[in-house]
């Protein structure tokens, strides 16, 4: 992969029927692991990354922060990176395509831009959130290189609203120029289903909750492209945390520790996951 436009070899990635995992690291350690077990891609997690420095997520990190880490993860591996630019870190459409053109200068093939009010979880009203999509997707194609432009509909994990609505944006996001569309958490595999069927755009799954009980082939049999994992994997270590030092400071109890990955085997893994 050429590293100085890594966007040819993502957006060839997007495949419908044929679905890539999206590894979202939070960390250069978790970007090269991911990169050495197998990654094509590593993408960004506001979430985790987030974790990383203390502060919940939905909204709390500046645009300067995201852009900083995305940077450093840019650097990790060979693998080209996707930013999880939540919002675009503003409400106006002017911000959002200034964020689109800062992600390219960071490095990114690509970023997402959701249609969510933060720190609120309100939508944005349809046309605005079209326009912003527009305004992405204009900045994305005046680039030098090329860059791979999510629109996500966060309306119904955030409860705003319901399929109808999610694909009637997701409709008007691909005609802003979108490449890619993302619908987190529909309540239903069927509704998944259905956004794959009315769009012709890539479309992105998450690997999150129910959704982690289907495969990848059964994921390719409704023409997803790709599978993201959001905070997943920084939540299972996390959860790693939680288990592993609860017993500790409650009874004493160290046993569990004997549950670790070997120093070595890590070693390997982020000497590989450089590209080195």
């Amino acid at each position: 992969m050429n590293r100085h436009d890594p966007g040819p070899a993502f957006r060839a990635l997007h495949q419908r029927g044929n679905p890539f995992v999206l590894a979202n690291a939070w960390d250069v350690g978790s970007a090269r692991l991911l990169s050495a077990l197998g990654a094509q891609a590593i993408g960004t997690t506001s979430a985790g990354y987030g974790f990383t420095q203390g502060i919940p997520d939905m909204g709390y990190l500046t645009r300067d922060q995201s852009l900083a880490h995305a940077a450093e993860l840019v650097a990790a591996t060979p693998l080209p990176v996707s930013g999880d630019f939540e919002n675009g870190f503003g409400d106006d459409p002017e911000t959002v395509a200034e964020t689109v053109r800062l992600a390219c200068e960071a490095g990114l093939a690509g970023c997402s831009i959701e249609d969510t009010q933060l720190p609120t979880h309100h939508a944005y009203d349809f046309d605005l959130a079209v326009e912003r999509i527009k305004a992405a997707a204009a900045a994305a194609r005046a680039l030098p290189r090329d860059f791979v432009l999510v629109a996500r509909a966060d309306g119904i994990m955030n409860h705003q609203y319901d399929i109808d609505e999610a694909l009637k944006r997701l409709q008007a996001f691909e005609a802003a120029g979108a490449d890619c569309l993302y619908a987190p958490m529909t309540a239903s595999f069927g509704d998944l289903m259905r956004i794959c069927a009315n769009t012709t755009a890539p479309v992105n799954a998450l690997a999150a909750g129910e959704y982690t009980q289907f495969s990848r082939a059964q994921y390719a049999d409704i023409s997803i492209a790709r599978i993201s994992l959001g905070s997943a994997l920084s939540r299972c270590i996390h959860q790693a945390i939680i288990d592993g030092a609860g017993p500790i400071f409650e009874d004493g109890n160290f046993n569990q520790l004997t549950k670790g990955a070997r120093g070595n085997d890590i070693d390997h893994l982020l000497i590989k996951g450089s590209g080195a």
